[in-house]
């Protein structure tokens, strides 16, 4: 209660906490609203209780902090600005022009960014469309049929489109706001927002049934398939402990370098000698190994099944199937994606040249290596090894889910939240707001919310 008094006592903190709740809270009103013109009862009796489609869809709403197994406001959620931001990094890499904008400080920021928002107006139109379409036409023709009567025209939906579209650009501009006037970073905050309110639902899906509790929970062995036992609980208990634990080590996990600075003579004085440490994180990429990896394994899917409603052919259907029940192709596939995502996003992030060369302005250097080309092949390889551990720990979070469905009979909405990439996300985002409070406290000489 003191450290809460305390956050609560510093006026800039408390403002900042009372703008990011609030737009969060905005955030949760525009994730229910429905989009017009579509049946929504049927809808979420085909979608929005479950089935292969339903788990598809809330995989990806998983990532996005949208809702696509229902037609709403916020269906594709953030991902669209996430891509149009990944898109405009890895350019920022290849492209000589976008390298010098990012090399002029905050102007070429600035540009950097307006060109971001335009590309996600486009990204949003493309998935938006493609998003009614699918759900909008009729099942003779590869989509759902969700459209009510006589309201399966162009006109209504563009209509859809352009709402869906304007709810995204919102939710960006709140993202925004949030990182400007707010605390944390607003679009993770926004993900994870989406991801936590979707717990209740699961958690209750696992224990009620008809509004009351399973009868199955209280005996051993529990009862038909997808039923709740007493040990089912207890294993899916310990496991969510030892996910957030794994995460917490893995996610705050360092490999520390020791360096020295070199000694410099003035008058009588020795300046300099001191021994230090330069932190590489274990797990450098963060989530985005995962979601890149989790966003592309979805298209197979959809792909092979139109091919497979349109030629019926077996072996077209036997690889729908295949990653439509996520089992070992999808899991081998999902594990050398991450790995190759991992190195990739990592190599984009982290220059060990450049880290070299910081070293040697500042008069610093590793004992043992000479300062320059020495010292960044050093640091490469360092982080080629670390990498690797840092990938096998993404890959073994990313498939918990799917043996917790294949082996312990739980759906795969209970399982995502209770062991995988979307306890990982919400982990991840909390130790980075409980970090900036911290800063803010410290910065008093308040203690920490991390300290006795």
């Amino acid at each position: 209660m003191g450290k809460l008094k305390a956050i609560l006592t510093i006026p800039e903190l408390r403002t900042k906490l009372m703008i990011t709740f609030l737009f969060l809270a905005v955030y949760r009103v525009g994730y229910c609203i429905p989009l017009p013109f579509v049946d929504q009862r049927l809808m979420n009796r085909n979608v929005g209780q479950g089935g292969p489609l339903g788990d598809i869809l809330g995989f990806v709403s998983l990532f996005s902090g949208g809702d696509l197994s229902n037609a709403t406001l916020f269906g594709l959620g953030i991902m669209p600005y996430i891509s149009a931001s990944i898109i405009f990094q890895l350019l920022a890499a290849v492209y000589p022009p976008l390298e010098k904008l990012q090399k002029e400080g905050e102007a070429g920021r600035k540009k950097i960014n307006n060109y971001t928002r335009i590309a996600t107006v486009f990204i949003c139109f493309f998935q938006a469309f493609m998003y009614v379409q699918f759900i909008m036409q009729p099942a003779n023709r590869g989509g759902q049929g969700f459209a009510l009567a006589d309201y399966n025209t162009g006109f209504y939906w563009m209509t859809m489109v352009v709402l869906m579209t304007t709810g995204t650009m919102f939710l960006m501009w709140m993202g925004e706001q949030i990182d400007e006037y707010g605390i944390g970073n607003g679009i993770s905050l926004i993900i994870m927002g989406g991801i936590v309110a979707r717990i209740p639902a699961a958690t209750a899906s696992l224990l009620f049934e008809n509004g009351r509790l399973k009868e199955s929970i209280f005996t051993l062995g529990g009862g038909s398939t997808q039923d709740i036992s007493f040990e089912k609980l207890v294993v899916l208990m310990l496991l969510f402990i030892a996910v957030v634990v794994a995460v917490i080590a893995i996610t705050k996990g360092q490999r520390r370098i020791p360096t020295q600075s070199a000694k410099h003579i003035r008058g009588r004085r020795v300046f300099g000698g001191t021994r230090q440490f330069l932190p590489l994180r274990v797990n450098q990429a963060g989530v985005m190994p995962v979601i890149f990896a989790s966003s592309l394994l979805v298209l197979p899917y959809f792909m092979f099944n139109a091919l497979a409603g349109a030629t019926e052919w077996g072996w077209m259907v036997a690889l729908k199937d295949a990653f439509e029940r996520q089992g070992w192709t999808y899991s081998v596939l999902f594990i050398l994606m991450i790995y190759v995502f991992c190195y990739f996003w990592t190599a984009i992030i982290f220059n060990p040249k450049d880290m070299a060369n910081n070293l040697k302005d500042y008069g610093s250097f590793i004992p043992g290596y000479r300062p320059g080309k020495r010292t960044a092949e050093y640091l490469e390889k360092v982080m080629m090894r670390i990498t690797y551990v840092g990938a096998a720990f993404l890959a073994v979070i990313a498939v918990i889910p799917t043996l917790i469905t294949n082996t312990m009979d739980v759906r795969q909405e209970v399982a995502s939240f209770y062991g995988g990439t979307g306890l990982l996300i919400v982990v991840s985002v909390a130790l980075d707001l409980v970090q900036k409070i911290n800063s803010h406290l410290v910065m008093r000489n308040y203690p920490g919310l991390t300290e006795d």
